[in-house]
């Protein structure tokens, strides 16, 4: 029953690391991996990309972007699991799941034109509504000031639903029994989430937080590209966007490896750090 998964990670995630060799080649089509020159010195694409004027924004956007997607995106999900938990009204906690579901299924596209809906400057709904009431009218989608609340929100709307259905299942396995006594001993139902519901899901934040970790450098390209724009370049620019820019749309193919590495490498030492220090409390993942 094993061999199918072990055979789909074999072919796609460890046969693929044979081109990692690129970073370290002058790469061209004709030539192929094996007979492209190597690079000289071997870190020129990394060196390449430490030493461009963008290096120091790409890295602020990316990890900026990332933390404000971990952190709000782990606490409301966490918070909708608890309360969803704690309803007793069966027919509006399977209405609430469904609802909060669904936009995980829409693809980038479908959501920023519901921001554009929303959010334009000239034709959205909140500026008609600003102009209406006396205000003015705010460019969220070309704001600096704007943009990345617009990033993390739709982020954090999307996923919202789909993230809780882990905390959801971690709660269902808490001990019925840990429950009835508490409220024997006339805990609160507050007391209850904080005593046991919380500290009964804490393996699994914590393991989910290490292995998000891991892509902290992966600030939501997809999302990214297809909704920012040259004004909000500043605030928005990240790593995957500035590598499809320079290295992919310029055929710079031991760049763009390059990068891929090198993001590889700090979501390792995110991970086996973040590990360790969550082994203190006997919560590692190994």
């Amino acid at each position: 029953m094993l061999l199918p998964g072990l055979l789909w990670y074999l072919i796609y995630k460890y046969l693929p690391m044979y081109g990692v060799l690129i970073a370290f080649k002058d790469y061209s089509f004709t030539d192929g991996i094996i007979g492209s020159d190597w690079a000289n010195p071997w870190y020129k694409y990394f060196q390449q990309f430490v030493e461009s004027p963008y290096f120091t924004q790409l890295m602020a956007n990316t990890f900026l972007i990332s933390f404000y997607k971990l952190f709000f995106g782990m606490i409301p999900a966490i918070a909708l699991a608890i309360l969803l938990n704690e309803c007793r009204i069966s027919w509006f906690k399977s209405l609430i799941q469904t609802l909060s579901y669904m936009p995980h299924f829409l693809s980038w596209v479908i959501i920023y034109g519901i921001c554009i809906a929303l959010l334009s400057e000239s034709t959205g709904l909140f500026n008609r509504w600003l102009i209406e009431v006396g205000g003015n009218a705010i460019p969220f989608m070309t704001s600096t000031d704007w943009f990345r609340t617009i990033l993390v929100g739709s982020e954090v709307w999307q996923n919202l639903g789909w993230g809780a259905i882990i905390y959801l299942a971690a709660i269902a396995g808490i001990n019925p029994s840990l429950y009835e006594a508490a409220k024997v001993d006339g805990a609160s139902r507050i007391r209850m989430i904080w005593h046991i519901t919380l500290p009964g899901i804490r393996n699994v934040i914590i393991m989910l937080f290490i292995l998000k970790l891991g892509h902290m450098l992966d600030a939501g390209f997809e999302q990214i590209y297809i909704m920012y724009n040259i004004q909000v370049y500043p605030v928005a620019d990240i790593i995957d966007t500035w590598v499809f820019r320079t290295g992919l749309e310029q055929m710079n193919f031991s760049l763009a490896a390059a990068v891929g590495l090198f993001k590889s490498a700090i979501g390792l030492v995110l991970v086996i750090g973040a590990n360790r220090i969550a082994r203190r409390w006997g919560e590692g993942i190994w």
